[in-house]
């Protein structure tokens, strides 16, 4: 019986955490033009747990597999280039001009990719800094006078459908007066790709960097811009178009980023709407992409008898409403890292992960962050947890 994709890629990920990785990405997973099982199981995956040898392990996977699918590449010069330009190197040089890479993901442009700007802009004063990637994440930093955006649409699907941004992208960093920062984009494959000369390419490998430590994301990036730009305590920051207006609201997501085992099953959603509309704050909640999460949303709001309203838009229209407000609540997702950012105080619900390094590496960090790890969905104690997190804040 012919295995899915989907058995593949569960297969190559157990042989890889093993310790046993396959020789070559299997040609089924390469050239499924879905990308699901590839992507969403077997990269996540490897990528999650945070561990070195598993970026070794991707690195000669997709090697290989990004060899077959383009001309002019082996397998050998790419995880050689990969090998150099991952090493944390000090920057030189005063460029014209300085490209920040998306890492795709808002969460991630927040926690991590901010940082970087930040370092860039310290580090480089005269130089034009350019965020390349999608519209709506440079919409989280629109408001900076200093940073410019290229836009570079991301192709979801297949291996083949993805590495049709690398044209975009050379032709964009070609500019031999330039630096390319890279913070473990999926522009690049995760700095896989070359896109640039190597010697202009500074890859923060984000999902090895750090080794061993319990440091989250936010720290870690701004470790690295110290050792590669000489730049210290950079933080991550938000440049909205418009200043947030305080508003004495408590602001939710419930969204999971269709990863459902980030959530808590019912009655937990109207459960916690129930304690934070105990306070008297108006909450308003995102509905994020719409569909099942935004009626999800609705259902635990009915249930739950909370005065509620919900926001239906732009996610940079919700980062501003999370801006101006005076408690954040939700699951791990990106709106933690916008409240964490605009030192807004978080509850934020930490479940799913498969590692524990990954709650190390993608909980939010700052002083008024209550971060609840959910070690087994036990809706009682997750909801005492909240109460107690509630009663640190008002009190």
């Amino acid at each position: 019986m012919k295995s899915t994709c989907e058995e593949i890629a569960q297969e190559t990920l157990a042989q890889c955490l093993a310790g046993r990785p396959p020789e070559e990405l299997p040609r089924a997973l390469a050239d499924d033009p879905q990308g699901d099982a590839l992507f969403g199981t077997l990269v996540e995956g490897l990528a999650d747990r945070f561990e070195p040898s598993l970026c070794d392990a991707y690195a000669r996977l997709f090697s290989s597999a990004v060899a077959r699918a383009a001309e002019g590449w082996d397998a050998a010069s790419l995880l050689a280039r990969y090998q150099r330009v991952r090493r944390v190197r000090p920057a030189a040089g005063d460029p014209r001009r300085v490209f920040v890479l998306s890492r795709v993901t808002l969460g991630a442009d927040v926690a991590i990719t901010s940082v970087l700007l930040a370092a860039a802009k310290l580090r480089f004063p005269r130089a034009e800094i350019v965020l390349a990637g999608p519209r709506k994440n440079f919409e989280l930093f629109a408001g900076d006078p200093r940073i410019r955006h290229a836009e570079i649409a991301y192709l979801r699907g297949g291996l083949r459908q993805r590495l049709a941004v690398w044209d975009s992208l050379e032709k964009l960093l070609g500019d031999p007066d330039s630096v390319t920062i890279d913070p473990d984009s999926r522009l690049t494959q995760l700095g896989l790709l070359p896109v640039c000369p190597e010697d202009r390419h500074y890859l923060f490998e984000s999902r090895a960097y750090g080794g061993d430590s319990s440091r989250a994301l936010p720290e870690l990036a701004a470790a690295w811009a110290a050792e590669t730009f000489g730049v210290s305590r950079m933080k991550p920051w938000l440049a909205l178009e418009g200043s947030p207006k305080p508003g004495g609201h408590t602001a939710v997501s419930l969204g999971v980023g269709d990863n459902p085992a980030k959530r808590l099953p019912d009655p937990f959603e109207e459960g916690l709407l129930r304690l934070l509309a105990a306070g008297g704050a108006p909450i308003v909640i995102d509905k994020g992409a719409g569909g099942e999460e935004a009626a999800r949303a609705q259902r635990a709001v009915a249930r739950s008898g909370a005065r509620a309203s919900f926001w239906e838009g732009s996610f940079a229209g919700f980062a501003s409403i999370v801006a101006g407000a005076t408690l954040y609540a939700g699951y791990d997702s990106a709106g933690q890292h916008v409240a964490a950012a605009a030192g807004v105080p978080v509850i934020s619900v930490f479940a799913g992960f498969p590692a524990l390094r990954m709650f190390e590496r993608w909980r939010p960090v700052g002083g008024r962050c209550h971060v609840i790890r959910v070690d087994s969905p036990d809706i009682d104690a997750t909801l005492a947890r909240v109460r107690e997190a509630l009663l640190q804040l008002r009190g």
